[in-house]
């Protein structure tokens, strides 16, 4: 479940950094909507409103709501959640997204209706 991955990323964020002190959907939602020196940012193909449906900027392909209230299958598995943001964070960040940055993330995207 997303709170099951939000667990799982917070126990990676303190092995990181032992300051570690949570997560904000506020950061999230600021990373989410961000440039960060790449072309792309994560409202590029997924849009504004992660419960809406998003459409690859590249290919056009439809991409299903990224916000788990309305997608349940997105955030179901880790090892599918550490694929896709590994590939993402690439294209957006030019770099592997951090523990606490996919922590961020989720915990904004859970509070998406």
């Amino acid at each position: 479940t997303p709170s099951d991955l939000i667990a799982e990323f917070a126990a990676r964020a303190r092995q990181e950094n032992p300051a570690f002190a949570g997560f904000s959907a506020e950061r999230g939602r600021a990373f989410f909507t961000a440039a960060h020196g790449k072309a792309w940012r994560c409202d590029t193909c997924h849009g504004t409103n992660p419960a809406r449906p998003g459409l690859h900027a590249t290919t056009g392909r439809a991409i299903a709501p990224l916000a788990p209230a309305a997608n349940p299958e997105r955030f179901s598995s880790l090892a599918k959640a550490d694929k896709w943001f590994r590939r993402h964070c690439g294209d957006v960040v030019g770099r592997p997204c951090t523990p606490a940055e996919k922590g961020d993330v989720l915990a904004w995207l859970v509070t998406v209706n």
